[in-house]
């Protein structure tokens, strides 16, 4: 076998246990060892980072009529597979659901300061706030739309029919 098709397998073999991290720990994210997801974070961004208020400098302004919504963060990076596949639920969910929630996303590739004051570890990483900025769930990996609202509705957040403003 040639070398490039070894490191091919060797790299497919360090996506799938990667992967499988991702998915235990959001099946299981309280049972989960910190050191679990330590060593993803000393890769990607050179060590674990600190835990933080829900707004960092350097994150999207809120206008002012938001303050008062919920806040769903997601903070991933614009080249990360599972961050792209996010993308379209994002933008789903900030033009159909503003009147609900906010959805704010930080790309923590570009902007590494909002990453640590977040206390991110793993991307993607979903974190809902509630509408004082207390943190009441956070979520790490691919989070589906109807997960999302479920989460919302579990949160006492009000998901049950998209905005009219969106026009849809």
């Amino acid at each position: 076998m040639k070398t490039p098709l070894k490191i091919l397998i060797v790299i497919a073999l360090a996506a799938c246990v990667a992967g499988a991290v991702a998915l235990k720990q959001s099946k299981a994210p309280s049972q989960a060892p910190p050191s679990a997801t330590a060593a993803v974070a000393s890769e990607s961004t050179g060590g674990r980072l600190d835990q933080a208020p829900p707004a960092p400098a350097g994150a999207p302004a809120r206008p002012a009529a938001a303050a008062k919504l919920p806040r769903l963060v997601d903070l991933g990076a614009g080249k990360c597979i599972p961050c792209k596949m996010m993308k379209p639920i994002l933008d789903d969910l900030k033009a159909n659901y503003a009147d609900r929630f906010t959805t704010e996303f930080i790309d923590v590739w570009e902007n590494p300061d909002a990453g640590r004051k977040y206390g991110i570890e793993m991307i993607p990483t979903q974190i809902f706030y509630d509408t004082e900025g207390k943190e009441l769930f956070r979520h790490v990996g691919f989070f589906g739309k109807e997960d999302i609202l479920g989460k919302w509705k579990e949160l006492g957040v009000d998901e049950s029919a998209p905005s009219s403003a969106a026009g849809n």
